[in-house]
């Protein structure tokens, strides 16, 4: 059962009117903020993420994106069990301790701004959340009403809500947010709606997503948010994984004894590790000539073997063995098939 609490002002009271539109874009509607603008040019939601910046305006930013999207609404205290979570999501396990210390603030302070839900597409009795799905499982986990404003969005301004509350508080990870984008990307939204939801230029854009499909699955799920890294230190993860077998590697460490006792930035690093200490393993060996001279290198890495000659110490040695790799594989299956 949904209680409305109405926040509309006295008929005396003068209202603060909505931004003016731009003349030329009179025609163009942008309907996830009840204002002249459509979801390409930058509106109201990119208006904040580009005028202000600074970790210390972050909070600011975002505070002021959800009063925007409130703004002039009518606030309901909805049952918890009502409410779904997004079609996308967005944040990966928070540990138990800062779920529990957010349910405290919660108990202590109460809900001090609301969540943005729509009525769910494919169930007229139900909603689904936008943005606040901390605040929701804080007020499941306690048993209370969540405060809510009721908006009717589509898929698209539902994603861009989502992921531009997210990104104007900074709370969600590197490699959430790359996986947020990848998740978009899979569901077939547009380029320009992904950027619009995370606030990035296509290069940036490109580079979430590219870590999110070449790191597996089972290797993000393991190592959970790792706060304290970036797009450097999963670049690096990601050209490590490149290596041969290392895929196959990372996935049987996250299954070993210990491993999921980590803290999540811990276990970024024990991979890492990991993965470092194949790749140095897979140094060069000099192969010698009877008369001394280092004809080639030899590189073992798992299952692939690499032969380097070096022009400089045998010209045209190379040249000369690629020329006869057909006889020397006829006669490896001649040796083979004798055994």
């Amino acid at each position: 059962m949904a209680r409305k609490i109405s926040f509309d002002l006295p008929e005396n009271e003068e209202r603060i009117p909505q931004e003016a539109p731009a003349s030329s874009n009179a025609s163009k509607v942008r309907p996830l903020l009840g204002l002249d603008r459509p979801l390409k040019q930058p509106g109201a939601l990119g208006a904040i993420s580009q005028t202000l910046g600074g970790m210390s305006e972050k909070v600011k930013r975002a505070d002021e994106l959800e009063k925007r999207l409130v703004e002039g609404q009518t606030i309901v205290d909805l049952e918890p069990s009502l409410v779904d979570d997004s079609f996308v999501p967005d944040r990966m396990e928070a540990s138990p301790a800062d779920e529990a210390a957010f349910r405290e603030l919660i108990r202590e302070h109460g809900q001090n701004s609301p969540i943005l839900v729509r009525p769910h597409p494919d169930n007229p009795d139900r909603f689904q959340v936008a943005f606040g799905h901390r605040r929701l499982r804080a007020a499941r986990a306690l048993g209370i009403n969540v405060r809510a404003v009721v908006r009717a969005l589509s898929d698209e301004e539902l994603v861009v809500a989502q992921g531009q509350e997210n990104s104007g508080r900074t709370d969600l990870t590197f490699i959430e947010r790359a996986r947020f984008a990848a998740r978009l990307e899979e569901r077939k939204f547009s380029r320009e709606t992904i950027m619009a939801a995370l606030n990035v230029d296509k290069a940036a854009l490109s580079r979430l997503i590219a870590i999110a499909t070449r790191v597996p699955a089972e290797v993000i799920d393991a190592i959970g948010a790792a706060p304290s890294f970036g797009r450097v230190r999963w670049q690096e993860l990601t050209d490590l994984l490149d290596g041969d077998d290392n895929r196959r590697r990372a996935v049987a460490h996250v299954k070993t004894p210990g491993f999921s006792d980590l803290e999540s930035d811990k276990r970024f690093e024990s991979i890492a590790a990991a993965l470092r200490e194949v790749a140095s393993r897979a140094r060069a060996e000099t192969w010698s000539a009877h008369d001394g001279t280092h004809a080639a290198k030899v590189m073992r890495s798992g299952k692939k073997t690499t032969l380097t000659f070096d022009d400089r110490v045998t010209p045209q040695f190379g040249d000369f063995v690629r020329e006869r790799l057909q006889s020397l594989y006829d006669e490896y299956k001649k040796a083979d098939l004798d055994r």
